[in-house]
């Protein structure tokens, strides 16, 4: 019995060894060979003419921070388009809100990559293969740009291949170590790379790609596209008793996206929620995602809910994005949020612990960073990064250990920085 038994245990095991095998960059590239070859289409390396291209497919499939940095590109991709090209982009469905009214593209695809259970990576592959029999071939795209410059863990690289399009652009899976161990081999997917190692932030690293392809910039701004509904919305929500008459109105952004060590403690948000309510009489909306909604309760009941209203998981991103732009301030962690009160126009306090401040800061002028320098910061160094979900200490020190004086401080001086007192502008 327990040969038999180990037996199929080590069959199971070759079987699951097989189907990951199926799974790669070389058995991507043999399925799609008929396709490309059906196509008339070389994959030949040649310099692509930006403004020639009239079909272009973009793929940002990561997370809404990462969405709200490509704006910028976006728009200047387009403005080096000729007038009739179509630009097609492909997001995952907790983004596609925020993306919806974009006036550069086209068309909005969502694409589900959250794969779970057995064969998961199989399964996944399958899925991506059907999506782009179902949406993709009939375009014929003439170029897909896939702009992450980090490691695709969203299956991306593949999406980008299986799309068939003629000419397909990615950076290289040599710009970083982490990205060449786990994207081993996905250059093979691409006609055309780009090897720019450099760290720098992520709204240049998306711009970087428009200037390999011979485009040019001229700004490097970010935007959010908001409705008439999402600006009814805000100004419903702020004549609330507990927001009424606020000035100073500060939002909140207590989340740390998908990591806890992205996120100061909440009693640290509600201890400076006090201060700020004695010293300016300032007001509070707690902000974030479905999953945050207990989190935006605890810190609304301890700041006090006759100042402070909780809507975490209770906006749209666009309805999130109309609010901020009627906050005096943002204060709150590396994680979407942050990124779309940047966009907005609204001044940011940011509140950094294990990510990269030189890459995903908040893009613009005004914005403050605060952070302890650690020597194990940020925690994606390749001795002990794992996408950020665990730290060498017992708790992360860089963000507990960072004192409500300091941020209240760095908050003193962003409001001291203001050209004027009162709400925000709509814009």
């Amino acid at each position: 019995m327990g040969s038999s038994n180990s037996f199929g245990s080590k069959a199971r095991s070759l079987v699951r060894q097989a189907l990951a095998g199926a799974v790669s960059p070389h058995s991507a590239r043999a399925a799609g060979a008929p396709l490309y070859r059906l196509a008339g289409r070389a994959e030949k390396e040649k310099e692509i003419d930006v403004s020639r291209m009239r079909r272009v497919l973009v793929l940002r499939l990561d997370e809404i921070g990462d969405m709200v940095l490509m704006s910028a590109f976006l728009r200047e991709l387009r403005r080096n388009l000729s007038a009739d090209a179509r630009v097609t982009l492909v997001v995952k469905p907790a983004t596609f809100n925020l993306v919806e009214q974009c006036p550069y593209v086209n068309e909005v695809l969502t694409f589900d990559w959250a794969v779970r259970g057995r064969l998961a990576s199989v399964r996944l592959h399958g899925r991506a293969l059907r999506f782009a029999k179902q949406h993709l071939w009939k375009q014929r795209f003439d170029l897909a740009i896939l702009p992450r410059w980090d490691a695709d863990y969203y299956h991306a690289s593949f999406l980008t291949y299986f799309s068939g399009a003629a000419l397909r652009l990615a950076y290289s899976e040599k710009v970083n170590e982490r990205k060449e161990h786990l994207n081993a081999n996905y250059d093979r997917l691409f006609t055309h790379l780009i090897y720019h190692a450099a760290e720098i932030h992520e709204v240049e690293h998306n711009l970087e790609v428009l200037r390999f392809l011979g485009g040019t910039v001229q700004s490097e701004r970010l935007e959010v596209w908001v409705t008439e509904e999402d600006h009814e919305f805000a100004e419903a929500t702020l004549r609330k008793p507990e927001l009424r008459e606020a000035d100073p109105l500060i939002a909140y952004g207590p989340s740390g996206g998908n990591s806890v060590l992205k996120q100061w403690p909440a009693q640290h948000f509600i201890a400076l929620g006090r201060e700020l309510r004695t010293e300016w009489n300032a007001r509070f909306v707690i902000l974030g995602g479905p999953g945050e909604a207990a989190l935006g309760k605890e810190i609304t009941e301890g700041i006090g809910r006759e100042v402070a209203c909780n809507l975490a998981g209770r906006t749209t991103l666009r309805q999130m994005a109309a609010l901020l732009r009627r906050c005096r301030l943002f204060v709150g962690n590396d994680a979407g949020p942050m990124h779309i009160a940047a966009a907005a126009g609204t001044r940011v306090v940011a509140l950094f612990g294990s990510s990269c401040t030189h890459r995903f800061r908040p893009w613009g002028d005004g914005h403050v960073v605060v952070t302890r320098e650690l020597d194990c910061r940020p925690c994606a160094q390749p001795e002990h990064r794992d996408r950020c979900a665990q730290c060498i200490y017992e708790r992360p020190l860089c963000l507990h250990d960072l004192s409500v004086g300091t941020v209240r401080d760095a908050v003193r001086a962003a409001m001291a920085q203001q050209s004027r007192p009162g709400v925000a502008r709509k814009r």
